[in-house]
This record gives C-alpha cells, structure tokens and sequence, in this order.
C-alpha cells in the first residue's frame, strides 16, 4: 500500500441521500499545536478557510472560502479542548452534518480522527477537498499557508474513484 493510498479517508453510505467521511492521520507535530491550528482563525486561514469561531458548545463558527464571501454560520456542538472540537456545517445546504475533530498524543506527534457524517449525495466529492485540506494542516501549524485548486482537487479525486460507495 503506498503512502498516498494510506492517507485516503473512508467514505460511506449514510442513508440513501448521505454519505459519511473518516480521515485517520498521523501528525508528527504536537498535539497543542495541532489543536491550535484547528481553532485559532489565523491558522485555519493557512490551511482550510477564513473562519471566526466562539470556542464553546453553543457558539459560533462562521466560514468564507474568500474574504468577499458571504459568511455562513454553523454551530458548536462538541468542545474539550484539546481534545475535541465539533461543528455542523456552515453552508445551509447540509444542516445536519457535522464535522468533528479528534486528537490523541501518539510519542512526540498526535493522531487526528477527523470525519464528517451526513454529507449530501451530491457533493461527495468534497472528500478530496478535505483530503488536501487535512494534508495541509500540518504544515498550518508553523504558519505555512496552502493555496487550493480545483486542479489539485480534481487529481486527488482520482484516488478516490472505485471508494465510493453507489
């Protein structure tokens, strides 16, 4: 199994209109510094999207892909730091998907348990989206800003093809 085939995340069928997602990662970087990049916005900014967040149950996660974007609001359903961190999805197209993150100490690094339940049929191709994003996230945590393309997602949706459940 080579190395990029290791990183894939798992799709699965949520239903008959839903699809699931779970990306299991290895960082070898440590755990505050994960967690940080997860919830600080200057670190989401360098590796996912420009996001304002109230850290607690019950707050806020407001999200745009560019800065003159429309804001889109979800909210915080689970929050243990440094442990865990949970949101729905801000978009209003798919209000009851979450999107949740988990950390654990492995040696001088972390694993990261990263899924989001209850994605519409018709954007399971976002799993390659998330797949660059997460890829990215170590590097977020010493500053490094990654610039997505449609052209990086499409490639990596390659991989992807023949792991999607019908």
């Amino acid at each position: 199994m080579s190395h990029e085939t290791d990183r894939l995340g798992t799709v699965t069928r949520n239903g008959a209109n839903y699809y699931d997602y779970l990306f299991e990662r290895r960082i070898a970087k440590p755990m505050e510094k994960v967690w940080a990049a997860i919830i600080t916005p200057e670190r989401i900014a360098d590796w996912f999207a420009l996001v304002e967040l109230e850290p607690k149950v019950g707050g806020y996660y407001r999200l745009r892909f560019a800065p003159d974007d429309a804001a889109t609001e979800g909210v915080i359903t689970a929050f243990d730091p440094p442990c865990l961190f949970e949101h729905t999805w801000p978009d209003g197209q798919h209000p009851d998907s979450r999107v949740r993150y988990e950390l654990e100490p492995d040696g001088e690094g972390c694993r990261l348990r990263f899924s989001q339940i209850g994605v519409p049929k018709q954007y399971v191709g976002s799993v390659a989206g998330w797949h660059l994003f997460l890829d990215a996230l170590p590097g977020a945590t010493e500053g490094v800003r990654f610039v997505w393309t449609m052209e990086q997602e499409r490639e990596v949706m390659k991989s992807y093809q023949g792991r999607i459940p019908a």
